[in-house]
């Protein structure tokens, strides 16, 4: 099982909207350098496949950053991974639960058409995963992702 990844968000605080960075550090034991998560030692992770999906089935349309994920990715099932180890480039991460969507981001993405509980429902089991990061670099679009 292999992907890559599509793009790479940060925040730089609690609240801050999502940025798009053209590259970034992966550190053990810290996560994404410059995001508001930086020192959990985790990443967050979600696939492009489900943002679209996401978009199709409630007839909004959320960009990736919206998803409020640090590392968007492509071609890879991601819930697979929960309970895996598996590789970024040359660093390891271990996906450790899903990621699934609060009523923050419900309230943050509901609108006229969908409200907040329709929202995080549709993301249900489609928001992402956790990753413990197990080893240092940087990653960027197009770095490769696969199974340990």
């Amino acid at each position: 099982m292999s992907g890559t990844i599509h793009s790479i968000y940060i925040a730089n605080n609690r609240g801050d909207e999502q940025t798009e960075v053209n590259t970034a550090r992966l550190t053990e034991a810290v996560g994404l350098e410059g995001d508001r998560h930086a020192g959990t030692g985790v990443v967050t992770l979600i696939e492009l496949e489900k943002i679209l999906e996401f978009n199709d089935d409630t007839g909004l349309d959320i960009t990736v950053g919206q998803s409020r994920r640090n590392i968007i990715t492509q071609g890879i099932e991601l819930n697979d991974l929960v309970g895996k180890q598996f590789w970024i480039g040359d660093i390891l991460l271990e996906g450790f639960e899903l990621c699934e969507p609060c009523a923050t981001l419900g309230k943050r993405l509901a609108t006229d058409k969908v409200n907040a509980a329709n929202v995080v429902k549709a993301f249900a089991h489609k928001a992402g995963i956790r990753a413990f990061v197990r080893g240092t670099g940087e990653i960027a679009p197009g770095t490769a992702i696969a199974e340990s």
